[in-house]
This record gives structure tokens, sequence and C-alpha cells, in this order.
């Protein structure tokens, strides 16, 4: 085999050397926690893919917050989608997008689960004729 159709062969890493991997486990690091806030979400976003792994630089994170903020709706989960995108196109967006709901989604059904097998609900007293 020659070394183009070996090269060919392999998988490429993007021109920024991370892997879709490596991204998805920064992606699943960063929303952990369930309960922060935007602001939190957001400050937890930049020490990750700007301060600690440099994937984005800070003037790229904060033009793209910025039009974030602009933009109706959640401003972390756009941030989060708009660099998952910058990152692998289509599958990043598609994965750190969905990564940000999953949480809150499991969440919520396992509350709502607890609250059906072991919440009471209050039936009004019978009614009496008289």
């Amino acid at each position: 085999m020659t070394e183009i159709s070996v090269r060919a062969g392999a998988r490429r890493l993007p021109a920024h050397g991370v892997s879709f991997g490596e991204a998805l486990r920064v992606w699943l690091r960063s929303r952990g926690d369930v309960i922060r806030r935007p602001a939190g979400q957001i400050a937890v976003m930049h020490r990750i893919i700007v301060d600690e792994k440099k994937w984005v630089a800070e003037s790229r994170f904060l033009h793209a917050l910025s039009y974030c903020m602009l933009l109706p709706g959640p401003e972390a989960q756009q941030l989060a989608t708009y660099i998952g995108w910058l990152m692998h196109r289509w599958p990043g967006a598609i994965a750190a997008g969905g990564l940000f709901v999953v949480p809150g989604i499991i969440a919520i059904m396992v509350l709502s689960w607890v609250y059906a097998a072991f919440g009471q609900s209050r039936s009004s007293p019978p009614c009496s004729s008289g």
C-alpha cells in the first residue's frame, strides 16, 4: 500500500486537532451540573473551552456570546450549539446542543417518576347529602 492510500483510509482530525470523542466528553463535563443558571453555564463553558482547552480564542467566544445574547431563547444553549458547530459542523452542533438539553429532560423525568410512584394526591372529601 502506498502512503497516500494509508492516509486516505485513516480518520482525519479537523484542522484544530480535537477529535469528536474528546469534544463530546468536554460537552458532557460542562453540562454535568443540571442546576446551574445560564450565567454559570456560560462561565463553565468559558473556563473549559477558552481557558483550559484553548479551543476557541477569547475574542471569538465573546463575539459569539454577544450574538447569542441578541437572539431570543437560552443564550447558553445557543452558545454551546454554535461552538459545537464551529468545531465539528452539524454533528458537533447536534451533540453540544443536545447534551445541553438531555440532562434537564432526564432530571424532570426522574422527578416525575418519583412523584408518580410515591406522591400522594389529595382528593376532595365525599359530598354528603342532606
